[in-house]
């Protein structure tokens, strides 16, 4: 935008296509923590694995895998620890975090090709005067692709009707009805 750049952070789950992404300022660990966070409180179902690249806001320079399993042994016995805000975010929620092998892009293949569509839509079409346009005309596609574009992928359903079918099949596995966040008249 006219005021400077902005980092886009994407997760998209790989059953249903649902996207989530936010925009900051900077990223940082502490922002892919609590991005991780507000992940969790968006869906209507539990995350157990997470996949991300090997940058230094989701893991440990230098980790081979994940540490979060570390993390929850150390919060169990009550010992005084730190820890990476992301792998923190994982172990408190019970998730399994799994890295990516390195130059093998082709496995987060799913986020690559939304933020390419991301920025097709948005960026390399539009000029954004300020941060607050690119934010809500971004909330706008990720909400439009969400509750109205159907996918291939999923035979003809939005990303969204995918959540309420796994719903109506299997409600033990979703922490509240998907059927709750459905866009109104007023939205």
């Amino acid at each position: 935008t006219a005021e400077g750049r902005l980092y886009l952070l994407v997760a998209i789950d790989r059953t249903t296509k649902f996207a989530f992404v936010e925009l900051h300022v900077k990223a940082t660990r502490r922002v892919a923590g609590d991005f991780l966070r507000h992940l969790i409180e968006a869906l209507p179902y539990k995350v157990h694995t997470v996949l991300t690249d090997k940058g230094t806001h989701f893991t440990t320079p230098g980790n081979v895998a994940s540490a979060a399993s570390i993390i929850k042994e150390a919060i169990a016995a009550g010992e005084t620890f730190r820890a990476h805000s992301f792998e923190l975010a994982c172990a408190r929620n019970d998730i399994d975090h799994r890295l990516t092998k390195p130059r093998h892009p082709w496995t987060n293949g799913q986020v690559e090709r939304m933020n390419r569509t991301i920025k097709d839509a948005t960026v390399k079409r539009y000029h954004y005067d300020s941060h607050r346009q690119l934010r809500a005309h971004l909330a706008d596609f990720v909400s439009a692709y969400n509750f109205a574009r159907r996918l291939k992928t999923l035979r003809g359903l939005t990303p969204y009707e995918a959540i309420c079918k796994a719903w109506s099949a299997e409600p033990g596995r979703f922490r509240s009805s998907p059927l709750h966040q459905m866009l109104g008249p007023n939205i």
